[in-house]
């Protein structure tokens, strides 16, 4: 406060770190944007979108764990890791909301749909996403210099995938029953 003309900034490696964290983060926010547009155009619907994106926060839940599991710190490819997994966790999502509209147009309740999906999906969810983790072990375990800076992105990555296959399957189909319950008690008020 005694010199208000002094001041200071990161620069060299830092400033590059911290100029590429904001370029992920702004990509980031423009690929999730982008990916809802093309999962309403589909769905004709606004709300189904943010169902089967519902589950991105819980892969990135499990990509911390993973981090804290493996006792490494986040780094710019533990970032890209995450960003990869948001594809992989969306796809899980998609799969089962398609398969709930799917029996639903078949004639079935929204509740026997819900309950189906889960039923139906979970061994190809499972199998996935298994196949992923198991798929990424070797460098996980990889104790070669050349793949040390490849570790962070394959832990957010693994472990995101396996800790967001069981709350997909399960939280998917509860918040599509609690979407039609709440759109159902919504129309009875208003009508």
């Amino acid at each position: 406060s005694d010199y208000p003309y002094v001041s200071f900034s990161l620069e060299g490696e830092q400033r590059e770190q911290n100029d590429n964290l904001n370029s992920l983060a702004n990509n980031y926010i423009l690929s999730l944007i982008v990916v809802y547009l093309l999962l309403a155009i589909p769905f004709r619907s606004y709300i189904q979108p943010f169902i089967v994106m519902s589950a991105i926060p819980f892969g990135i839940i499990g990509a911390v764990a993973g981090h804290i599991l493996f006792g490494m710190n986040f780094s710019i490819l533990s970032m890209i890791g995450i960003v990869a997994l948001s594809g992989v966790v969306v796809n899980d999502s998609l799969v089962l909301v398609d398969f709930i509209n799917r029996y639903k147009k078949e004639g079935k309740t929204i509740y026997e749909a819900a309950l189906e999906s889960g039923q139906a999906r979970f061994r190809p969810i499972l199998l996935t996403s298994i196949t992923t983790f198991v798929g990424l072990t070797p460098l996980l375990l990889e104790k070669s210099l050349q793949a040390q800076f490849l570790i962070p992105m394959a832990i957010s990555l693994g472990f995101g995938v396996l800790f967001s296959t069981f709350i997909t399957l399960i939280l998917i189909p509860n918040t599509v029953l609690i979407v039609d319950k709440t759109k159902t008690k919504f129309l009875r008020k208003f009508s």
